[in-house]
């Protein structure tokens, strides 16, 4: 098992992860990936796929079909348009209710992995110390301080160590982000003639 202290440093990776790139792009990318799963959704999808590139189609001859010189050949990929486009409506709602009901369990269990289990472990391990102070180090006040609200004295609380990995993560993140635009950042040409400092 995954000592405290990494477990409570990994969940709050995983919280900044979730942020920075965003639920909706998350839940978008596993609704995807459910997509190409071996399910009854996979044929749906399928059938809903063909059906927009036939409507596609259809739509691209009967542009390319005068509608008064040809009449009786438009009228026909008319009929045969609006057959494909009304089978493609229903597909396309079937696979959004079918999405709306993926996308409220995605969140729930999201949720549950992540902010759920951050206050979980707080209420469970609330007295536990993540790691022990060295002794003498730090001033009462200090000490008391880190073992806030319940952990030993001279020790660092679940909720002290939470702040910490949220903010280091946050700074580290910050840090990565600077440094990979200064490597990338490319100087930009300075016109003829202009003068420099």
């Amino acid at each position: 098992m995954i000592p405290l202290i990494w477990t409570i440093f990994i969940l709050h990776i995983a919280i900044f992860l979730i942020n920075t790139i965003g639920a909706a792009t998350i839940d978008n990318l596993l609704w995807l990936l459910y997509l190409k799963l071996p399910t009854s959704l996979y044929a749906t999808a399928q059938e809903q796929s063909e059906a927009k590139r036939e409507v596609v189609q259809l739509k691209r001859e009967m542009n390319n079909t005068s509608s008064q010189d040809e009449f009786a050949k438009w009228a026909k990929l008319r009929r045969r348009h609006d057959k494909a486009m009304s089978d493609y409506e229903a597909l396309n709602q079937k696979l959004s209710s079918q999405k709306s009901s993926f996308e409220w369990f995605i969140k729930i269990a999201r949720w549950l992995s992540t902010n759920g289990l951050k206050i979980f472990i707080q209420f469970r391990y609330s007295k536990t110390p993540v790691f022990a102070l060295p002794g003498g180090w730090f001033p009462y006040p200090v000490e008391w301080i880190l073992s806030f609200p319940r952990a030993p004295q001279g020790s660092v609380s679940v909720q002290v160590w939470n702040s910490v990995c949220a903010t280091a993560v946050t700074v580290i993140a910050e840090i990565i982000t600077g440094a990979v635009l200064q490597v990338t950042k490319r100087p930009q040409p300075v016109p003829f003639g202009a003068k420099t400092q």
